[in-house]
């Protein structure tokens, strides 16, 4: 965009008139200067994202809209369990059945169902040149006694939107829909056909998850490139840093602890107490760590960051992998970030104690939940082994649950489309430079790599360490700024791949 247009945008957008001769002419210092002060300092309440330029009318108005989208999908409550995500599909349904898109219900069970719609380039459909844009419905519950708004009530406070899935994943799905629509309202050549999918159970992984609907409707959504969650636009000093985009994932298994003893009234304690010895275990294995395996795309990650870090940390990220200095670099990278932490070795963490019927009785089993997140290429097998040494129990036994995650292969840092979202996020973020990403959490991605899409977690909204902690936490919330911002990062790219021959 010429320096004329920028100009033009941003009076238009703070309601002042300039003739267009003197407009063309105006050194742009003295343009400034006529601006109202409030259009020169930047309210602090507000989130700061940094940003090349400012967007097309058109561009504003499509990210309001969404915003519009975003606040009915967080007052729909799709809690996962029960889900009820059918709610939240039909409300989609009927946005794209206004904009002439024919959408279709894909029932997975009762009260849950995924939506697909789709935005042809020919009459016979291409698969694997298809563009895929992938978001779920559900969100994990809440404790409402410790958030400070209602969340399920989308309450915007100081340029917040405040509510549960307004970052995971309500905050995509909105951003998703309005990309999705954007590019049927511009009416444009398509060199692909762009699906929009919105999925369900995904944080629970059961019945109504994308599995299912792969096993089910796979011919209605098959791809061979697919956006999703599970990137992240990292936010320092109110400047994005970096992008990064998730081409792999940890493997999510959970695994019982299970200690064993004889039962008796709580008045005669004894040394073989289920209680006790399962304490004693789970206070030994949250003081494991587990050895450093760099993946490939982990590697590439720490390789690219160490050129864009402050130099102190860029001089340990750098011997991370080196004999002399590794293991301290290890220790002090993992101390620096936890998700740097996690991104290096496998992880545990204990999230369930369940034991005893009354307060005087004691009980002949305890149980205890690790949930653990391994590495592509880790079994749970060889951890298992390492975690039974440690213990060193004989009333401590460890038992698999059923639904693990599963080892996908990482997607392509050589496609067409990484190197799309690599120029793309370079054009929206002033240069800020696209890294690899191994997400710790698992995302619907995994199912679909399985399937050869080369799918990409492309979370668009640049977020602060600080928000981003909120996910799956109390009071979680985007900051509207960050995504109007995301939703015209995320237009663009989809825009951009799908004229691309």
């Amino acid at each position: 965009m010429n320096w004329f247009r920028r100009i033009n945008t941003l009076v238009s957008v703070v309601g002042i008139s300039v003739p267009g001769a003197l407009l063309s002419s105006l050194p742009l210092m003295a343009l400034a200067a006529t601006l109202p002060l409030a259009a020169q300092v930047p309210n602090k309440s507000m989130p700061i994202v940094s940003a090349p330029q400012a967007p097309p009318p058109a561009e504003n108005a499509m990210a309001k809209e969404a915003e519009g989208w975003l606040a009915d999908l967080v007052k729909i409550d799709t809690t996962n369990p029960p889900g009820n995500e059918q709610a939240a599909a039909k409300y989609i349904a009927e946005i794209l059945t206004k904009e002439g898109v024919t959408p279709e219900l894909l029932e997975l069970a009762p009260g849950r169902s995924a939506l697909v719609a789709r935005l042809r380039s020919a009459a016979m459909p291409d698969p694997a040149h298809a563009l895929l844009l992938v978001a779920h419905m559900d969100v994990v519950g809440v404790d409402k006694s410790k958030w400070t708004v209602d969340p399920f009530a989308a309450v915007i406070k100081d340029g917040y939107l405040y509510g549960r899935g307004s970052i995971d994943d309500k905050g995509m799905l909105a951003a998703n829909l309005a990309a999705f629509i954007a590019l049927k309202r511009s009416n444009a050549r398509l060199n692909r056909d762009v699906i929009f999918l919105a999925t369900a159970d995904e944080e629970q992984g059961g019945d109504a998850s994308i599995r299912m609907l792969i096993s089910k409707n796979w011919d209605k959504f098959a791809a061979g490139y697919a956006i999703n969650e599970g990137g992240r636009v990292i936010l320092k000093n109110g400047k994005v840093q970096y992008v990064a985009v998730q081409a792999s994932e940890k493997v999510p298994v959970n695994v019982a602890v299970i200690a064993s003893g004889p039962s008796g009234h709580a008045s005669v304690p004894t040394k073989d107490n289920a209680i006790v010895h399962l304490a004693a275990a789970v206070a030994k294995i949250g003081g494991y760590t587990a050895p450093v395996h760099f993946t490939t795309i982990v590697r590439r990650y720490f390789e690219q960051l160490a050129a864009i870090e402050d130099d102190e940390l860029a001089k340990w990220i750098r011997s991370l992998d080196t004999p002399d200095r590794g293991e301290h670099a290890q220790r002090f990278i993992s101390d620096a970030n936890p998700l740097w932490n996690s991104m290096m070795r496998d992880t545990i963490a204990p999230t369930m104690l369940t034991a005893g019927v009354r307060a005087n009785v004691i009980p002949s089993e305890a149980r205890a939940m690790l949930n653990i997140r391994l590495l592509p290429g880790n079994t749970i097998d060889v951890l298992l082994t390492d975690l039974t040494k440690l213990v060193n129990d004989p009333q401590i036994r460890f038992e698999v649950q059923p639904d693990a995650g599963l080892a996908a292969p990482p997607s392509s840092l050589e496609s067409d489309f990484y190197a799309t979202i690599t120029k793309t996020a370079a054009q929206e973020f002033s240069g800020a430079p696209v890294l690899p990403f191994l997400s710790a959490g698992a995302t619907d991605s995994a199912q679909l790599r399985l399937h050869n899409v080369q799918s990409y977690g492309v979370s668009p909204f640049p977020l602060a360490d600080e928000d981003s902690r909120r996910m799956h936490a109390d009071d979680e919330r985007i900051p509207l700024a960050s995504f109007d911002k995301g939703v015209q990062f995320l237009t663009h790219l989809v825009s951009d791949f799908a004229a691309a021959k």
